[in-house]
């Protein structure tokens, strides 16, 4: 187990909305833009440091610094989903944290309870990458250890952490927890 203290968690919302048709990370759900939910949330957790990558120093960057996230611009967000991870994680490694939870801004509906057991369940010597669990598949949310942070600042496109989650220890959520959205449609 980690002192959440020595975490980072890292919000990735600079995603360019391609299917989604606009900018899906400001979509009212719930009264508020949809990336503040995950945000709310993570900043729940009380750790060390919280960082968001997003694709500009717009609206959404005013609300996330608002929430005590360090913001950090990705001006290549055409790259991928990998050039936001290793922006937010070299941040991550600057500040000295021992891991990261790493976050979308399109997943909404993680609750602060499995957030805290992705934490709860890191271990450097034991359990170095815990992901969640849908289904028997490993995703996003996930806690890294900084043993690995090369690893996640060396991908390309968007597979982000994909590789490096197949053989992570998982925590079990809702499916419907873990629904990412991409289309207008998923909102639903």
């Amino acid at each position: 187990m980690i002192d959440p203290a020595d975490v980072a968690v890292l919000l990735l919302a600079a995603g360019q909305s391609g299917r989604f048709g606009s900018d899906k990370l400001l979509v009212p759900l719930g009264g508020a833009p949809m990336a503040l939910h995950a945000a709310n949330r993570l900043a729940e957790l009380g750790t060390g440091w919280r960082i968001a990558v997003c694709r500009e120093a717009g609206s959404l960057a005013r609300e996330l610094e608002a929430l005590g996230f360090e913001v950090v611009v990705n001006p290549e967000p055409s790259r991928g989903l990998s050039s936001s991870l290793a922006l937010g994680i070299e941040r991550a490694e600057t500040v000295g944290a021992k891991a990261a939870l790493v976050a979308l801004g399109d997943m909404p509906f993680v609750s602060p309870a499995h957030f805290a057991a992705l934490v709860a369940a890191f271990d450097p010597a034991t359990a170095p990458i815990v992901a969640s669990d849908r289904a028997g598949v490993a995703m996003p949310p996930a806690v890294f250890d900084k043993t690995v942070f090369a690893d996640l600042r060396n991908g390309e496109g968007d597979q982000g952490a994909r590789a490096l989650i197949r053989g992570a220890a998982l925590v079990a959520a809702d499916p419907h927890e873990l629904a990412d959205i991409d289309r207008p449609e998923d909102i639903r």
